[in-house]
């Protein structure tokens, strides 16, 4: 139900963030700038012995190519330790409940999806999964992830400002990531969690009596440090299956508002962090009104057609076109806007936590979830989101600059050839690396689209459809895993190189980008210049991302969501 209570709880939350969004993002920025920070004294000494024992220095500077390059070595390390640890973990600590290890392609799609920062699963947690694996190869990627990713756009932006060609030192900016954002943050919104009562225990499980009779397992664990990390790093796997759907994740409906600050808070201020590293706060705005424009319209759209009567309910007895039948599966414990704003929130700032069932909800719906996965930038992942952002300011300006006849550039920097070419394979890669496959595993029939009904055929269709999304933008939602059986050696090995295309390709053209950029000299704005910091250039930044985005996935949405209206 909404009410006008619930529709506040919504508007206080997003204002506070967008709030506090200028200071946090300020504070981004001094740290990738190397700026005098509290807790300096403590901290940099524990750095510069984790650089010592890496080998690296921060007066190391390297150049967009070696920079990738160390990203990829410590990705694919990230990447072949969960692989090996996940098919032996029944043979390696803390495996109390006595788990198997998983089979080759599974672990391989477990790695891929954890090492990429997307978290989907085709396994349940507390069944196939053991507190070791959790803890000792899940939880470390839920730091390595979020602080590539946060590497990844610093190095870029450092490209707006430098003119030698460098563009930072990987292993420096991944190491200021985990010191100064990641660990410090994911510590105090645990502590904050386990006073809203989520558990916090190294117990695999406890044996409750359920007045019914019998007994019952509940499993536990750290799931306040877990849930923390995995949110704020915009990782999004719980530590159950339910995700934040279960309420020892997820207790009250403070702690779901909570949750969603948590999951808004640093893809929301990576724009301020921009402006604090190119030294003109005014150049954020555009990049923030066209995030808060999108979210504002997706969130407006979720909510109204969640709220509508549901057709399909007429023949059902007891229930008639009156009742708000799509909320079946959403969580009663929190309002209809209040569930919103948190299933919204994770997909458009592609964390992937769930708190209803997506397959649940209405066609309209889910097409908002798909249109979130397909901008990858409103405000999308960490890091990544505003490196996909910036990716589509470059071509808007490079567009702009064609229609006027003026050389297009942006700060100074000149945008040329090259740059549209490494942004458009960027761009281009996503569509690419879901449709494909999505044609192939469709006619090949393995997914079971065929149905008896156009609605059931579209939904399957749909859930095909968004599952490759997910992967591709690195999300980790899925919309149901009744529709067809995503666990197949098929699947999995399909799902996970869609994954690490989807991540380290864009990464890799960011990069490139920035690069480029850092080896011009800077230019003085001439009256031909495109006034970037105005409302003209956020109106003209927000359509050009809605149009190319909804062309290029227009038909699949045809015959996925929109057919289920019929």
């Amino acid at each position: 139900m909404v009410t006008l209570q619930s529709l506040w709880d919504v508007i206080v939350v997003v204002g506070l963030i967008v709030a506090i969004a200028p200071w946090f993002g300020g504070y981004l920025g001094r740290v990738y700038q190397n700026r005098p920070l509290v807790g300096d004294r403590i901290l940099g000494p524990i750095e510069q012995a984790v650089y010592r024992l890496i080998g690296t220095s921060p007066r190391r500077q390297m150049r967009a190519s070696e920079y990738m390059v160390a990203l990829l070595i410590t990705n694919g390390i990230l990447l072949g330790y969960l692989f090996l640890f996940f098919v032996f973990q029944n043979d390696l600590p803390l495996d109390a409940t006595g788990v198997g290890g998983f089979s080759w392609s599974l672990a391989f799609h477990s790695a891929a999806s954890f090492t990429t920062n997307t978290d989907f699963t085709h396994f349940t947690n507390e069944a196939q999964m053991s507190m070791g694996s959790e803890l000792i190869a899940w939880q470390l990627a839920l730091f390595i992830s979020p602080a590539t990713g946060l590497s990844a756009i610093v190095a870029m932006i450092r490209g707006f400002v430098r003119k030698d060609g460098t563009v930072g030192n990987f292993y420096v900016d991944m190491v200021r990531s985990l010191t100064r954002i990641l660990i410090p943050l994911s510590v105090v919104f645990a502590l904050i969690l386990v006073l809203m009562g989520v558990p916090e225990t190294l117990t695999n499980y406890v044996v409750a009596h359920p007045i019914t009779g019998g007994l019952q397992w509940i499993y536990l664990g750290p799931v306040a440090s877990f849930q923390s990390i995995s949110l704020i790093g915009t990782n999004g796997g719980g530590w159950y299956s339910a995700n934040a759907a279960s309420p020892l994740a997820n207790p009250s409906a403070v702690s779901n508002l909570f949750l969603v600050g948590v999951m808004m808070l640093i893809p929301f201020s990576t724009p301020f962090a921009f402006g604090q590293i190119i030294r003109r706060r005014g150049e954020a705005w555009p990049f923030m009104a066209t995030i808060l424009i999108i979210f504002a319209v997706a969130l407006g759209l979720f909510i109204a057609y969640q709220a509508a009567s549901n057709p399909a309910l007429a023949s059902v007895a007891g229930l008639g076109t009156s009742t708000n039948g799509y909320p079946v599966g959403q969580e009663t414990r929190f309002s209809l806007p209040e569930a919103s704003l948190f299933q919204v929130v994770s997909v458009y700032a592609n964390v992937g936590a769930n708190n209803m069932a997506i397959g649940s909800i209405s066609p309209v719906g889910q097409m908002v979830l798909l249109f979130g996965m397909f901008t990858q930038s409103t405000p999308g992942g960490e890091g990544t989101g505003f490196g996909t952002l910036l990716l589509f300011a470059v071509l808007a300006i490079f567009i702009a600059g064609l229609m006027v006849g003026r050389t297009p550039e942006y700060l100074g920097k000149k945008i040329e050839t090259v740059h549209v070419k490494w942004a458009a394979l960027a761009l281009l890669i996503h569509p690419a690396i879901i449709l494909i496959p999505f044609a192939v595993g469709v006619l090949w029939g393995d997914p079971g689209i065929v149905s008896t009904s156009l609605s059931a055929s579209a939904h399957n269709f749909t859930s095909v459809l968004y599952e490759l999304t997910s992967e591709a933008a690195n999300n980790g939602s899925a919309l149901s895993s009744g529709s067809f059986n995503d666990t197949t050696p098929f699947w999995n090995v399909t799902g996970a190189v869609v994954m690490l295309l989807g991540r380290f390709v864009p990464i890799w053209a960011m990069l490139q980008v920035g690069g480029l950029f850092a080896g011009q000299e800077e230019k003085p704005p001439s009256s031909g210049t495109l006034r970037t910091a105005s409302a003209t250039f956020t109106i003209y930044l927000t359509m050009i991302l809605i149009i190319v985005s909804a062309l290029l996935f227009l038909p699949v949405l045809a015959l996925g969501p929109l057919a289920q209206i019929i």
